[in-house]
């Protein structure tokens, strides 16, 4: 399977199948857009494992600002850092983690304690399964930042939530309960499960729960259960890179919590785009998540 995506088109092929999907740039884009769909390319193939390796091209503007020396941390009035602009100031960017799979802290690869079956079936997943996203599904936990589109952080202290928005396939939110709340009973499960969150020092954790299995929390293909409990660690270390770790813990499909973490960049000047996954979906077959061909005489209803 290879990937590539170039500016804001992206083409998925798959060659068992034979078909592609993708969005180019709409007509009459400004020219700050005409200069994104320009910043290089970035290809992204399997490494045999069923891992992903993003392998970055570093061409034009975005490869060169992804080395430029990184500043502080920017802080608010009470001397805490902030995950989106710096306070007082207009900024834009966006937080990208590539297409990656989590990973230990020296970048080696994580052991994860399965249960026996469990690994079989993430052999299943890898050889014979599309993952839920390729059909405009909204995918939590560290899945949501995987994405070559990038995030964005809000913080709103009034309101004392924090919200994370995201382009890629389903274009939405996730909910940040900042105000103490605990976790309510008897939750109805959902992608991005119930957050609640809070600031240690320079780190903010997030406590989650109440997640529905009909995602994929990662790119490892590694299933949970509506038993899933994430506790995510997001440190802005400088201006441009937030660490981000999470523990994940589903005694309904590993032996025991495990951890992995990657790097979140910061690219500047980028912004939150339109996309409308169902429209620039071209593959019925992955909209119906089906390996045969599907019949395009007709109308497709996911």
């Amino acid at each position: 399977m290879k990937y590539r995506v170039l500016g804001f088109a992206a083409t998925l092929v798959i060659a068992s199948v034979g078909f592609a999907f993708g969005q180019g740039a709409p007509a009459g884009q400004d020219a700050a857009a005409g200069q994104r769909g320009q910043r290089g390319q970035r290809t992204f193939s399997t490494n045999g494992n069923g891992g992903i390796v993003d392998a970055p091209e570093q061409q034009g503007p975005r490869g060169q600002r992804a080395q430029r020396p990184s500043g502080p941390a920017p802080r608010g009035s009470d001397g805490r850092v902030t995950l989106d602009s710096t306070p007082g100031k207009r900024e834009t960017g966006l937080w990208i983690g590539g297409i990656t799979n989590l990973r230990n802290a020296d970048n080696s690869p994580v052991k994860v304690p399965f249960q026996p079956w469990a690994e079989a079936v993430v052999q299943d997943r890898r050889q014979n399964a599309f993952e839920p996203h390729t059909r405009c599904k909204p995918s939590g936990g560290p899945r949501q930042f995987l994405t070559p589109y990038g995030v964005e952080f809000l913080e709103l202290p009034e309101l004392q939530r924090m919200y994370i928005f995201d382009v890629g396939g389903p274009h939405t939110f996730r909910i940040i309960f900042m105000d103490g709340r605990p976790h309510p009973k008897n939750l109805e499960p959902s992608y991005y499960g119930h957050n609640v969150g809070h600031w240690e020092g320079d780190t903010l954790v997030v406590d989650s729960v109440g997640y529905n299995e009909r995602f994929w929390f990662d790119r490892g293909a590694h299933p949970h259960t509506e038993k899933l409990h994430l506790i995510e660690r997001f440190t802005r270390v400088d201006f441009d890179n937030i660490r981000y770790e999470v523990t994940v813990d589903d005694p309904g499909v590993y032996t025991a919590p495990w951890s992995g973490q990657f790097n979140l960049r910061n690219v500047p000047g980028d912004e939150l785009f339109e996309y409308v996954c169902q429209d620039n979906n071209f593959a019925p077959e992955l909209m119906l998540g089906v390996l045969d061909s599907v019949d395009r005489s007709s109308p497709i209803v996911p």
